[in-house]
């Protein structure tokens, strides 16, 4: 009498479990890893960005604070805010107050401030969006590994755990994929948010500063290095 040959075994790894699961249910995984990865290039760009801009808010600020001689040279959101100011600053009326062109110099140094501000929000929404959709994404490849793997219960006959673990495995390792891609995105989104406005907060404490001296001096603070 012939033995009957054991099934074969399923490969419990995250490979296997990848490569044996339903088209649809792979498509799902490829989605939330492609998204992933796109997170993580956003996290790190801007945590680059942030730090080197961080460092000229502070600087920016504290010139401002101490008195301190501005230049649009100095490059950067700082140096274009300053250069915004300065001219602004050229741009004088007779007619207005000093209050008057106070407000039109912050405005302008405002302006240029947002400009660099919606650059560096680039990228936000993205993740902001794989915050809160790549759960439900992972949960859709979770529920239609389930039914395949009911729909093979049903052809089968079959209910032993041997039969039903590897499917719905598969099936859970699309959910568990997308909290991966989720969870990093939540937090990242949340801590790029507030330190974007931490920035805005201490280049616009400088910007009033830097204000009030051009509004009030004949002479400018700031200087425009023309080359004669």
């Amino acid at each position: 009498m012939n033995e009957i040959a054991p099934a074969a075994a399923h490969d419990m790894s995250f490979l296997g479990l990848f490569l044996q699961a339903d088209p649809i249910v792979k498509s799902v995984m490829i989605l939330l890893v492609l998204a992933s990865l796109g997170c993580w290039t956003i996290i790190f760009e801007k945590l680059l960005r942030i730090r080197s801009i961080r460092r000229q808010a502070r600087a920016f600020e504290s010139a401002a604070r101490t008195g301190e001689k501005l230049h649009p040279q100095m490059g950067g959101a700082a140096g274009r805010i300053v250069a915004a100011g300065h001219e602004a600053w050229r741009d004088q009326d007779a007619s207005e107050s000093r209050a008057e062109r106070r407000e039109r110099i912050e405005r302008a140094m405002r302006g240029a401030l947002s400009a660099d501000m919606r650059q560096l929000q680039v990228g936000l929404p993205f993740l902001a969006t794989t915050g809160s959709a790549a759960p439900f994404i992972g949960l859709f490849g979770t529920v239609w590994g389930i039914m395949n793997s009911f729909s093979a219960i049903a052809a089968s006959q079959d209910t032993s755990l041997s039969v039903v673990a590897p499917g719905i495995a598969e099936a859970l390792f699309a959910t568990a994929i997308g909290l991966v891609a989720a969870i990093p995105a939540v937090i990242a989104y949340n801590k790029l948010t507030t330190d974007l406005g931490r920035l805005q907060q201490s280049f616009g404490a400088g910007i009033v500063v830097l204000g009030d001296r051009l509004a009030r001096d004949r002479k400018p603070h700031v200087r425009a290095e023309a080359a004669e």
